[in-house]
């Protein structure tokens, strides 16, 4: 018979500890091979576990994932909940830490008391904000007390339910944290392959050709799969606007706009920001005169051929 789980609350606050994340049709998830190889190991390994739990198995299974933000972490953890059929639900642990560390420890057995009677993922966000207490806090003693709740609990949570975690910030992490996790993996910008593959997949219907994709890819370097997927979106919602065909100047356009703020710096098109059309034209040539054609240059600046070709040259007037 189904019923109505009870989510643990705050021991303070009384506020939900997590919340259960409905399942959706979304985009699938990027990955390099070697990537994709610890993913599918760790979906095998949890598969077996969940029969070796009918068999009275005990052993927990948890998984890391680390890097920058926008690089599909919470994607990733959706894709491992849907492949094991199992409710995900997120907790914040930003959230989860009270300014009591008594109430904390609370918390933390609480998560875990739930994961332990209701099969799940249980996805813990966030998850450096217990490592970032360590310089925060006078009371260094209840901190350790803080982490080592959650590294028992870890370990005693027993096969029914996975955990994975997911940082920005790993190097801020407790090596015994680091150590318990049976699977941790980096994710970080995509390769030019993999952004290639995001374009074709976030653009569609709107039509560009292979060698256009090939062009985008290259301009976003450094871009996250999260702010390809942003400048797609940009696209769709321009396209319904003028009801006209999308060119590659208006991408450019919209990845030149995206690309100011946080993380520019790791940006190929940051190195763009303030320069003039035929300077630009003249660096794109630079950086590959095979892909940035005189042809290319004139589609994403918005120009003749015959132009492009002038300030490709530094030629910048037409007399």
């Amino acid at each position: 018979a189904s019923f109505a789980k009870v989510l643990p609350v705050d021991s303070e606050s009384r506020f939900p500890l997590i919340e259960r994340v409905k399942a959706r049709t979304e985009a699938p998830v990027f990955l390099a091979q070697a990537q994709w190889d610890t993913v599918n190991e760790f979906l095998s390994i949890a598969k077996s576990y969940a029969q070796a739990d009918v068999n009275g198995g005990s052993t927990s299974l948890s998984f890391l994932l680390y890097g920058p933000p926008g690089t599909g972490k919470s994607r990733l953890a959706r894709h491992i909940a849907k492949e094991l059929g199992l409710d995900l639900y997120v907790a914040r642990l930003d959230g989860l830490i009270s300014s009591f560390l008594g109430s904390t420890s609370k918390n933390i057995r609480a998560l875990f008391d739930f994961a332990a009677k209701t099969p799940c993922v249980l996805f813990l966000d966030e998850f450096d904000a217990i490592a970032k207490l360590r310089g925060d806090s006078q009371e260094l003693g209840e901190l350790k007390r803080v982490v080592n709740s959650f590294i028992q609990n870890l370990d005693t949570l027993g096969s029914q339910s996975i955990v994975i975690a997911a940082t920005n910030h790993h190097e801020l992490l407790d090596s015994a944290v680091w150590r318990r996790f049976s699977y941790r993996l980096a994710l970080d910008f995509p390769s030019a392959e993999l952004r290639e593959k995001m374009w074709e997949q976030f653009i569609s219907p709107l039509q560009f050709t292979a060698r256009e994709i090939e062009l985008l890819a290259d301009l976003s370097e450094g871009f996250s799969g999260s702010d390809i997927y942003e400048v797609c979106v940009r696209l769709h919602r321009r396209r319904i606007t003028t009801q006209q065909s999308l060119e590659l100047k208006e991408a450019f356009q919209v990845l030149q706009n995206l690309g100011i703020g946080e993380g520019e710096n790791r940006r190929f098109l940051s190195g763009l920001r303030g320069k003039d059309e035929h300077t630009i034209a003249s660096m794109l040539r630079d950086r590959n005169t095979k892909l940035y054609s005189h042809s290319a240059l004139a589609d994403i600046l918005g120009v003749s051929k015959a132009t492009a070709h002038r300030w490709a040259q530094g030629v910048e007037n037409d007399d």
